[in-house]
């Protein structure tokens, strides 16, 4: 057939495939919707509204689960700080439901956690209790849970707990002493520790060397350390004869050995270093070496306020013995010789 006797499209024609890519009505086939008389476009009699269908809502699963970190949770129910437990879950030793976790992975509470194999019994918040001890740590004792020289550690002599575990706030190295915090509760322990928030520890420091102002200021301005810049808040002349003298320090972070490098770093060598104070609670003088007391429901709100954390309701520790009397210092004194007794006796037969 010739082009001549082909018919022309008519105009509605060649709108058809103008129309058939449009999505949003009857236009796109090319043809008007039919529309019964007395209703309106949507199928609806005139003058009456579309009825409304009502909405189900299930008001017995929440839209969000509530859950957290895994080290949090961990931490909270006493198995160690969330350093350390963040270092458990990369070296593969805990899994929830059989799976190993990996960090940033968050529960529920309801999963089986287990950790090294051994399942972790799971407390409500709410009814945990969070314990606080102030210990009086001696030279010599080491900040670990278990030393392979079998040597004394801090962690000997603090009484058992039947759920959880003592987690340390912090370490004082093996020839510093005095005031040394253990709590049950590893959230409370991981913020009293973390720099950003700027809990002051004050340490008697008692050094071996000529000391000027230009040296007490440039500690006060700070030196580089290997491991960043470092200063002291406060330094505070406590007297001294000769070449040794005492000074009381304020730093606001717990950087490995961070007082004696510093010292150190103005060619000054520390002969003594106690810490006598954490955030605002001092030692108690009463509180021999190597003796723990536990802090009261006062005290430990303290801590938890200081750092942002729910104020604790109950406490294990009783009213009247809040306050350490002679006698009871003087059982500490007792119990804390016979530890020592036994401990020397441990070592001599290590020796033989």
């Amino acid at each position: 057939m010739s082009q001549d006797n082909k018919k022309p499209k008519s105009k509605r024609d060649s709108s058809d495939t103008k129309h058939a890519d449009n999505k949003y009505g009857s236009r796109g086939t090319g043809k008007k919707s039919a529309v019964k008389k007395g209703q309106s476009k949507t199928g609806q009699a005139k003058g009456k509204k579309p009825e409304e269908k009502p909405v189900k809502v299930d008001f017995q699963k929440p839209t969000i689960k509530d859950s957290e970190k895994l080290q949090k949770v961990l931490a909270r129910a006493g198995k160690g700080s969330r350093r350390e437990i963040e270092a458990l879950i990369s070296a593969g030793r805990v899994s929830v439901d059989g799976k190993n976790a990996f960090l940033g992975d968050r529960v529920e509470g309801s999963e089986q956690i287990r950790i090294d194999g051994h399942q972790v019994t799971l407390t409500n918040q709410e009814d945990d209790i969070c314990r606080v001890l102030m210990y009086n740590k001696p030279e010599g004792e080491m900040c670990t849970r278990k030393d392979p020289e079998g040597r004394t550690t801090v962690f000997d002599r603090l009484p058992p707990l039947e759920n959880g575990r003592w987690v340390a706030v912090g370490r004082l190295d093996i020839n510093t002493s005095g005031m040394l915090l253990f709590t049950t509760d590893g959230e409370l322990a991981n913020r009293l520790m973390h720099p950003s928030q700027k809990v002051e520890r004050e340490y008697a420091v008692r050094v071996f060397g000529e000391i000027n102002e230009a040296m007490l200021q440039t500690l006060r301005n700070g030196v580089k350390l290997e491991d960043g810049p470092a200063r002291f808040q406060k330094i505070t002349y406590r007297g001294g004869e000769g070449r040794n003298h005492w000074f009381h320090v304020v730093l606001s972070e717990g950087r490995n050995r961070e007082v004696r490098r510093l010292w150190e770093s103005q060619e000054v060598q520390v002969s003594r270093l106690i810490r006598v104070r954490y955030g605002d609670m001092e030692m108690q003088r009463q509180l021999p070496l190597g003796g723990w007391t536990e802090l009261g429901l006062k005290d430990v709100n303290y801590f938890r306020t200081l750092v942002d954390l729910k104020p604790e309701t109950q406490s294990k520790v009783k009213v009247d013995e809040k306050t350490m009397d002679n006698a009871k210092s003087r059982r500490i004194r007792r119990s804390v010789k016979k530890h020592q007794q036994r401990n020397q006796q441990a070592n001599r037969r290590r020796r033989k």
